[in-house]
């Protein structure tokens, strides 16, 4: 197990981790395994700028042989670890700093005690099973159940969703929210099935817009002829340290309730 601290910081790693730990049980015909976990932190919303507040995650779900986990909340956190800890090949495990309490405290040291975090309700504190048991990778989890929208996240933006859907709610609008928690292995079906029902879909993804996840998504479900208005939420450019703009950079609950209201027409 390696601790990368930050995934900004990965790229100092990234021969050794793209181009051999992913690809030696493919080059060795499956003789040779890997089994790595690499633990980072990733996200914004604190004001570190694009160098320590990226989430990269589609980037690496890139690299064939490589398995990308993101949780969203304490059980799914160590149940994914399990599971990273129990495969023979590589994983990335990405924790976002709004969701761990150590991560919380930590941020708010150093001069900070002034700046505001936007941290969900339901972040670095939850229910956890007795006993840990490890969780499937590659299998999303559908948290909300509604026929007029599917949200699709991973990370802090689940919680972003299930806030806008809450708000969502109060203008009859009915939205499912699924919480991928991997992005590679990446759950197709559950994805299909929730966007074939509500006919709209939307992507919200902290990490950047251009060839990443919520583009995936779209050829996806395009390629299984699943007919769909779509929209995305996701960072666009550079993360800036001033916490006003990077407020207006990273993917919010307004954002996310605007991009829904426009693909309704509404």
């Amino acid at each position: 197990m390696v601790e990368i601290m930050l995934v900004d910081f990965i790229g100092v790693a990234a021969d050794a981790l793209l181009n051999h730990a992913a690809k030696i049980e493919a080059f060795s015909g499956g003789r040779w395994k890997v089994p790595l976990v690499v633990r980072c932190a990733v996200g914004g919303g604190y004001g570190d700028g694009g160098q320590h507040e990226q989430s990269l995650w589609g980037w690496l779900a890139h690299i064939p042989g490589l398995s990308v986990v993101a949780p969203s909340n304490p059980a799914d956190a160590g149940g994914l670890m399990l599971a990273a800890l129990q495969q023979d090949s590589p994983t990335i495990y990405m924790e976002h700093k709004l969701l761990a309490e150590n991560w919380l405290n930590s941020l708010g040291a150093g001069g900070r005690k002034t700046v505001a975090y936007d941290v969900p309700e339901q972040g670095a504190r939850g229910p956890v099973p007795k006993p840990w048991e490890p969780l499937p990778i590659g299998r999303a989890s559908v948290l909300r159940e509604g026929k007029d929208m599917t949200l699709v996240s991973v990370g802090v933006g689940v919680h972003r969703c299930l806030q806008a859907a809450d708000q969502l709610q109060l203008q009859g609008i009915s939205c499912t929210v699924i919480d991928l928690r991997s992005i590679s292995p990446l759950d197709t079906e559950t994805v299909c099935q929730s966007v074939a029902a509500t006919g709209h879909l939307v992507v919200v993804d902290e990490d950047y817009q251009s060839f990443g996840l919520s583009g995936e998504l779209a050829a996806i479900l395009l390629e299984a002829g699943i007919a769909l208005r779509y929209g995305r939420v996701c960072t666009q450019t550079t993360i800036p340290y001033a916490r006003q703009m990077e407020d207006q950079v990273l993917p919010n609950t307004a954002r996310i309730k605007a991009a829904v209201l426009k693909l309704l027409g509404r």
